[in-house]
């Protein structure tokens, strides 16, 4: 347990009472609990953060259970995905992954008792007729003509039910709790419904599945859960997992609830996501704008940053907006710290040396990271045709512009000292090449010139150098907040500009041994990552993040 109570964030604070007071055991055990339909996103990193640091803190264990009672939504691709996901953030499950599904026989015994007990029935009630009933939290609801059914019938009929004898839809098992109550989860809340759909891992074994919230605090209690931790939605569902836990006579789970992860520019719900990939607006769940794992990972963000940026978010009891700039700052911050340099020019303008041999080659050294020496060194090769940006020149520069002009001075990174002496332009008057001296004398590390210059650019060497695609990205949406806005679809707010492609770029030659996923500093230009997609004849590298500044957590 913690010696510094001021440090301790609410759920800490609970679980160091629960061990003081020799709660189960002293033992504590989580669980992270996705349903397999759709991709996980940056909302889940934050649960899975919580529930896997939590457990590691206390020397406790987190089982991966899937919630998977709905088959006409969840496929295998989604559950795999998942555990690819979990797995890179850099966290190990309790055991071998479980399903909601391993305990559909236990459920439905669980079932059994409730209608024994006189605590559910079967409503032949339509679903529109049952939230007719249900009225409004302002007004009691009707309780349904099936409600006093006899328990024998209630129990025959479930038992038809699982045997498949009715359609999809025609009859519900509902829990017998409060029709007044104000809670509207407590309005005797169905717990199991008719679908003869075929599950991912059950077959066709049954036509009849439990409700999510029926399913997930039992599951929660079968596995002994001692702290079952979700976001703030699920508050008003505990009375009623508190319900079931009283009536069944079974394991007390706790639930807790914290504060979801709410990030300017970026959504999770999975409906929206999901029309987000159908309609195309990207290119998949993977996309590197889409503010899934898979897209986070795709575009370069470091699982590292991802639980740093969960750690300064910290765990509140209410929902907030986090701006997205703290996200990116801790992907620059670890970034720096890991990430090869190397040079790559956006948007070349070619330089000839004229006083530099035309066929010789010289290799020259750079380092690879100046926040790592042991990251080595990598060789450039420099010959007498060069690639600078086109904007770090200027033919009529203003006071004080320290990139070249003609007659004017800089060093190359890593190489000379540089002096432009002629420009030669095309028939529409776009300059097209720089002639330019270089002094023998300027090299880096041994520099005897006694030129001083200002500025320092990066370039490429014109005979080596890759053509490349680069991908870049800006926000995915022009509103911080675009599913805030009752009036209008998270469409209307789609940036036209969110994906811009670049096959002008030029790269140093040492960028073709990069492996996707592989991320590197561009020099003055931000980080950026090889795609999934790059190979030796295909190179792609998507724009993870800029060198602004880091981001300052406001106290």
């Amino acid at each position: 347990m913690s010696d510094n109570k001021e440090h301790l964030n609410f759920i800490e604070e609970i679980i160091e009472e629960d061990l003081q007071e020799g709660k189960h055991n002293g033992h504590i055990h989580t669980r992270f609990p996705p349903e397999p339909n759709g991709y996980l996103h940056i909302g889940h990193v934050k649960a899975i953060t919580i529930n896997f640091e939590l457990a590691k803190k206390y020397g406790g264990s987190t089982n991966l259970r899937f919630d998977d009672t709905n088959p006409t939504t969840e496929e295998t691709e989604y559950v795999e995905g998942i555990k690819r996901d979990i797995q890179w953030l850099g966290y190990t499950w309790n055991g071998d992954a479980l399903y909601a599904s391993d305990y559909f026989d236990k459920l439905y015994h669980y079932a059994e008792k409730l209608i024994l007990d006189g605590h559910a029935y079967i409503d032949d009630s339509t679903a529109e007729q049952i939230a007719e009933m249900k009225k409004t939290p302002m007004e009691a609801g009707i309780e349904s003509p099936y409600r006093n059914r006899p328990v024998d019938e209630n129990l025959d009929l479930f038992r038809k039910m699982k045997a498949g004898a009715f359609p999809d839809g025609t009859r519900v098992l509902r829990a017998k709790v409060d029709m007044t109550s104000p809670n509207m989860h407590m309005r005797d809340p169905v717990i199991y419904r008719i679908k003869h759909d075929h599950h991912h891992r059950t077959g066709d074994q049954w036509c009849i599945y439990p409700m999510y919230d029926f399913a997930h605090g039992q599951s929660d209690s079968i596995e002994g859960i001692t702290h079952s931790l979700c976001s703030l939605e699920f508050t008003h569902h505990r009375p009623l997992y508190d319900w079931f836990i009283e009536k069944l006579g079974i394991f007390p789970s706790r639930q807790i609830e914290f504060a979801r992860m709410n990030v300017t520019y970026l959504i999770t719900s999975k409906r929206k996501l999901l029309k987000l990939v159908e309609e195309g607006i990207v290119t998949g769940w993977d996309d590197p704008r889409m503010p899934t794992i898979a897209g986070m990972r795709r575009r370069g963000y470091p699982a590292a940053a991802l639980r740093e940026f969960c750690e300064k978010v910290g765990v509140a009891k209410r929902d907030n907006l986090i701006e997205i700039e703290l996200l990116e700052s801790c992907v620059r911050d670890e970034l720096n710290k890991t990430s090869d340099r190397a040079m790559v020019v956006m948007d070349p303008i070619r330089i000839t040396l004229r006083n530099y041999e035309e066929n010789k080659t010289e290799y020259l050294t750079a380092e690879n990271n100046p926040e790592d020496a042991t990251r080595g060194e990598r060789t450039m090769s420099f010959s007498r045709h060069l690639f600078i940006e086109r904007d770090d020149f200027m033919e009529n520069p203003p006071k004080n512009y320290f990139r070249l002009y003609p007659g004017g001075n800089v060093r190359l990174k890593n190489a000379y000292i540089i002096s432009c002496e002629e420009i030669i332009k095309d028939e529409s008057g776009e300059v097209t090449e720089l002639i330019c001296s270089y002094h023998p004398d300027s090299k880096s590390g041994n520099d005897t010139s006694g030129l001083k210059v200002k500025g320092t650019l990066h370039w490429v060497n014109a005979a080596d150098a890759i053509e490349a695609e680069i991908r870049e990205y800006d926000k995915l949406f022009t509103d911080p907040t675009p599913a805030g806005h009752d009036d209008k679809d998270v469409l209307d707010f789609i940036n036209p500009n969110s994906l811009v492609i670049n096959r002008k770029a030029r790269l140093e030659s040492s960028l073709s041994k990069a492996k996707p996923g592989q991320a590197f500093q561009f020099l003055r230009k931000g980080y950026y990552t090889a795609d999934d997609e790059f190979t030796l004849e295909h190179p792609v590298f998507n724009a993870t993040v800029n060198l602004k500044e880091s981001f300052k957590v406001q106290k």
